[in-house]
C-alpha cells in the first residue's frame, strides 16, 4: 500500500476529457458516475479539477470534433460547462455530497492578489465540506492567458491548496518507457528523479482526441507538483478507486524537497511580462551567488512590464536562467542600464532560478 495515499488528508484529482466523454464528444454518464463513486466515499478533502466542458458542448452544438478556433471553443465551453457541473451535482448529490464550481484563468494563480483570493475561496469550500470542481474558464480565456491544459492547472491548484497528493487520471494507466501499445514498452512504477526520464519517449502518448493534454503535459505537471513537495500518481480513470485506496497502480512520482511557496509560485504559476538580458558578471552573481540583480548588470530590456511584474532574466546567449519581480517599469530601466548606485532591479528574495 502507498502511504502517500493512505496518509493524505487533502487530495487534488484531475480527470481529462477523454475519461469522461463518449467517442462522439458527449458526457458519458456511466464513466462520470464511476469516478464520482470513487471520490464520494473518501474521508479526505477532495478538490476535483475536471476537463470536459468543451467536449460536453460538442454534441449539443452539432460539432463532430473539437474546434480549432478559439471563438468556437469558447462557445462549446459555454454550452458544455453547465452540463458538466449539473452532471457532477446530480451524481455527488446521490452520495450526499455538495459540489461548488470554480472557474479559473491564469491570472487567478499568477497575480498575487488573485492567488490569495482563490486560496481563500477554496479553503472556505473545503472547510464547509464542499468538493470544489475546478476548470479553466475557457469561455473568457484568450490565447495569451490560458493554461493550455488542465494538467498544469491541477499541479498549480495542488500547490495552492497545499495538497498532500495529486492524482492525474488519464486514458493511459501509467507512464511507460515507450508507446504502451508496443510489446517492449514497460510500465514505470516509480519516478524519483525526473532527469532519468530523458530517455523515455512520452511525446504524444495518451493524447486524447477531445482533450488538449498528452503524456508530456502530465509529466510536466508531476514535475511542478513534486517541486512543491507533493507526490503524484498517474493512472487511468478506470483505476481511480484502486489508486485512492493506496494500491500500487499507475506511476508514482515521489515528492521533491519543497522550496518556498512564493518562489514555487513565481517559477511555475507566473507568465513573464518582459525580459532582461544580463552580462556575464550579473549572470554569475544571480545564479552562482544568489545575489540581487543590479542595474549595472543589465544590458537590454524587452517588454511592456510595470513594477511588480514577473520578468525573465537571460544570459548572454539568450537563455532564461531566472525569473523575478521587477522593481522598475520597462520605461524606467533603459536610462539606468550599466549604472551603479541604484536600488536593485530585482531583490534576491524575489528571484527564482530556472
Amino acid at each position: 500500500m502507498r502511504v502517500q495515499v493512505t496518509r493524505a488528508k487533502r487530495i487534488v484529482v484531475k480527470v481529462g476529457s477523454s475519461s469522461l466523454t463518449t467517442a462522439s464528444g458527449g458526457l458519458d454518464p456511466a464513466r462520470l458516475a464511476d469516478l464520482v463513486t470513487a471520490l464520494a466515499v473518501l474521508p479526505q478533502e477532495i478538490v476535483l479539477v475536471s476537463s470536459g466542458a468543451i467536449a460536453a458542448g460538442l454534441a449539443p452544438l452539432g460539432l463532430r470534433r473539437r474546434p480549432r478556433d478559439l471563438a468556437t471553443q469558447q462557445a462549446a465551453a459555454s454550452v458544455g460547462q453547465g452540463r458538466l457541473v449539473h452532471a457532477y451535482t446530480e451524481e455527488f448529490g446521490k452520495h450526499g455530497r455538495v459540489v461548488g464550481q470554480v472557474l479559473l484563468t491564469v491570472d487567478d494563480v499568477t497575480r498575487r492578489a488573485h492567488y490569495r483570493n482563490a486560496f481563500r475561496t477554496l479553503r472556505k469550500l473545503l472547510d464547509m465540506k464542499v468538493i470544489p470542481v475546478i476548470n479553466e474558464n475557457d469561455t473568457v480565456a484568450t490565447e495569451e492567458i490560458r493554461f493550455g491544459d488542465n494538467d498544469r492547472l491541477a499541479a498549480l491548484v495542488a500547490a495552492l491548496v497545499q495538497a498532500d497528493l495529486l492524482l492525474l487520471l488519464s486514458d493511459v494507466d501509467a507512464l511507460y518507457t515507450g508507446d504502451p501499445s508496443l510489446p517492449d514498452s514497460r510500465r514505470i512504477a516509480t519516478v524519483r528523479d525526473f532527469a532519468k526520464l530523458a530517455d523515455v519517449s512520452v511525446g504524444g502518448v495518451g493524447k486524447a482526441g477531445v482533450g488538449t493534454g498528452g503524456m508530456v503535459t502530465k509529466v510536466e505537471a508531476a514535475r511542478i507538483a513534486s517541486g512543491a513537495g507533493i507526490p503524484v500518481i498517474l493512472t487511468s480513470a478506470s483505476l481511480a478507486a484502486q489508486a485512492l485506496r493506496g494500491e500500487a497502480v499507475g506511476t508514482l512520482f515521489s515528492a521533491g524537497v519543497p522550496g518556498a511557496a512564493r518562489l514555487h509560485w513565481l517559477a511555475h504559476a507566473t507568465t513573464p511580462r518582459g525580459r532582461l538580458t544580463l552580462d556575464a558578471g550579473a549572470v554569475s552573481a544571480v545564479v552562482d551567488r544568489r545575489a540581487s540583480l543590479l542595474p549595472a548588470g543589465v544590458t537590454a530590456v524587452e517588454g511592456a512590464f510595470i513594477a511588480g511584474d514577473p520578468v525573465d532574466l537571460l544570459d548572454t546567449s539568450g537563455r532564461a536562467v531566472a525569473r523575478g519581480l521587477s522593481n522598475y517599469d520597462a520605461l524606467e530601466l533603459p536610462a539606468l542600464l550599466g549604472k551603479s548606485g541604484h536600488t536593485e532591479v530585482i531583490h534576491r528574495d524575489d528571484l527564482v532560478l530556472l
